[in-house]
């Protein structure tokens, strides 16, 4: 109890932004169009609570005649749309125009979130804890005072009629990616007539998030099992047993350990099961933290947690965002308010988690898939047992949606909505298809490499009744092999060039971890040294090992795509107490050079 008094004394201080004034439509950002306003609603629809919330608005029409409006919708909750979707730069601008051809594009940030009045709890938004995470949450809701019962999903969807309204359209479309499907669904429900079609990227229900994450929980072993099917095998036999194994092994009995820092220091590291399992819900958004988990999974399950501790730590600073890209105290305030939870809305607060623990304990075996039920923290229940505002009891299920086409794209490496949910959701649509993606994570337009998502929604925004199938794209880069033993003693040239390799490998995937992180922070080695990005397309090794007494020095830059999968090219030094010295060349045809004084491979 001592930490979490300490941190709810941190979470005590809230930053809300002031609403901005009034504004008249005209002209943001460098894409040639845009058009930014603001539009005003009240805080509480009802009247009891005063005060009012400015949303941010942008509007992009078409170069040619309008074939109507398509609302942009992002993820989180807490992510605000006109943020995330940036369409004041043109780049932005010419992927959804391709998504969505002839159609006016809007986004805005939703209440809470980007330019909209941003909620913004200081200690919630750099917390890493979970254990502490309810009290900090209810210490925010405290600090926002009255207004926090005020962001529900119900207020997000009325908020959105009146921007609807206030552009003058009657119907619109509507392509949600997360969250942003959840709000695309509850505004169907509630303003059917006014809804011409969707596009539901990473599909999450409206009877969802699972207050106990057990859907998340159950599905991720074949989830894993599908992602690693041929392709992990120098990694491990069984991705998903390994996961299962530690994760269960590390609830009972946290991992302890250091992990070096890039600056040649130390950082003491902790890793529960809810935080590993966390760690592989977070590889469906990041392809080089999925290149690197299955060796490092299973070099855990053998005794050597080194490659698992770094992960960890690298992905908790990598999990870093700055409020206005992502604002905690906003999913927060949505997702605490929304439920499902085990208890009465109107529960006392001090009464909830006694009610979580009966209900967990109620919970029948296989609840959680092959975890336990510690695996309970997953959901947002343990974040919101203590919220102080009415808390769950929020139906967004109707009886039935309107009769539109439904277009749902589900990537079939994502943990964080799994496929299920899609196919659920299609199902209560006449006019509904699904495109599942192999081995592409969450949010799938934007993680899909080859590009077949994004033509699936062109194609079908032209045509509801196309259908397209797509394929497993291949890897950005591939699933790394087990992680390599120190040699004994010195080793000779090729040995040392097998090493090598396996580390070329691994740092490759380390800087595609670095940038899906949009990370520019230097990287530590596993066993020494650092890995620096170089711009956008390259990265310097200084003195980089993954396996003690061999180390790489040099600089690889991005040589090109062969497919989507990327190549490297550059010249290394290798060195290293136990290391044949030499030079190796990477190219897109391989790696070859001087190990020794002897040629290799």
């Amino acid at each position: 109890m001592g930490l979490k008094s300490a941190l709810v004394l941190a979470a005590a201080a809230v930053i809300m932004g002031a609403p901005a004034a009034a504004r008249a439509a005209g002209p943001c950002g460098t894409t040639p169009g845009l058009v930014c306003s603001d539009v005003v609603v009240p805080l509480d629809r009802s009247g009891a609570v005063p005060g009012t919330v400015d949303l941010h608005v942008e509007s992009l029409p078409p170069s040619g005649q309008s074939s109507g409006a398509v609302f942009l919708l992002a993820g989180g909750p807490g992510q605000g749309s006109a943020h995330t979707f940036d369409l004041g730069d043109p780049q932005s601008a010419s992927l959804f125009r391709f998504l969505f051809p002839g159609y006016t594009l809007v986004a805005y940030d939703d209440r809470g979130t980007g330019n909209s009045g941003l909620l913004n709890c200081p200690a919630l938004q750099v917390s890493t804890d979970p254990s502490g995470q309810d009290l900090l949450a209810s210490a925010c809701a405290s600090s926002i005072g009255p207004p926090a019962s005020f962001y529900g999903t119900v207020d997000h969807a009325a908020d959105l009629d009146a921007v609807r309204a206030s552009l003058g359209l009657d119907k619109i479309a509507l392509y949600g990616v997360s969250y942003g499907t959840k709000l695309a669904l509850a505004y169907a429900a509630t303003y059917p007539t006014h809804v011409a079609r969707m596009v539901l990227d990473s599909v999450l229900p409206t009877n969802l998030p699972d207050p106990f994450g057990a859907n998340v929980a159950r599905a991720m072993p074949a989830t894993l099992s599908a992602f690693c099917a041929q392709v992990c095998r120098a990694a491990t036999p069984d991705f998903a047993g390994d996961v299962t194994a530690v994760a269960n092994r590390l609830a009972a009995k946290p991992a302890h350990g250091s992990v070096l820092l890039a600056s040649g220091g130390s950082k003491s590291d902790t890793l529960s099961g809810v935080g590993l399992v966390s760690l592989v819900v977070d590889a469906d958004l990041n392809p080089g933290l999925a290149a690197e988990l299955p060796a490092a999974v299973h070099a855990a399950r053998l005794g050597n947690l080194a490659p698992l501790l770094r992960l960890h730590v690298l992905d908790t600073v990598g999990s870093e965002f700055p409020a206005p890209e992502l604002s905690f105290a906003l999913y927060a305030a949505t997702d605490c308010r929304d439920g499902p939870f085990p208890w009465p809305a109107d529960s006392a607060p001090s009464a909830r988690p006694g009610l979580l623990r009966s209900a967990i304990a109620a919970l029948p075996p296989g609840t959680f898939g092959p975890f336990g039920t510690w695996a309970a923290d997953l959901g947002n229940a343990s974040l919101c047992d203590t919220w102080p505002t009415p808390s769950g009891g929020v139906n967004l299920s109707p009886a039935a949606y309107p009769n539109v086409p439904v277009l749902a794209l589900s990537g079939g490496f994502d943990m964080r909505t799994p496929t299920e949910g899609a196919q659920s959701v299609v199902a209560q649509f006449p006019q509904g298809k699904l495109v599942v993606v192999p081995g592409v994570g969450h949010s799938v337009v934007t993680t899909d490499p080859s590009g077949c998502a994004a033509l699936a929604v062109h194609d079908w925004m032209l045509d509801t009744s196309t259908s397209r199938t797509c394929s497993r794209p291949p890897f950005l880069v591939a699933p790394i092999a087990a992680f390599p033993r120190a040699p004994s003693r010195t080793a000779g040239s090729a040995a040392t060039f097998a090493l090598a390799t396996r580390t070329i490998t691994e740092a490759e995937a380390a800087w595609l971890f670095g940038a899906s992180n949009t990370s520019r922070s230097a990287i530590p080695g596993l066993t020494s040294g650092s890995l620096s990005p170089i711009g956008n397309d390259g990265f310097g090794l200084a003195a980089y090992g993954i396996a003690k007494g061999i180390k790489l020095d040099g600089t690889l830059k991005l040589a090109e795509r062969n497919g989507v999968t990327l190549k490297f090219q550059g010249t290394l030094t290798v060195g290293g107490r136990l290391a044949a010295h030499g030079t190796l060349q990477v190219g897109a045809s391989g790696v070859h050079g001087t190990l020794g004084g002897r040629p290799v491979p």
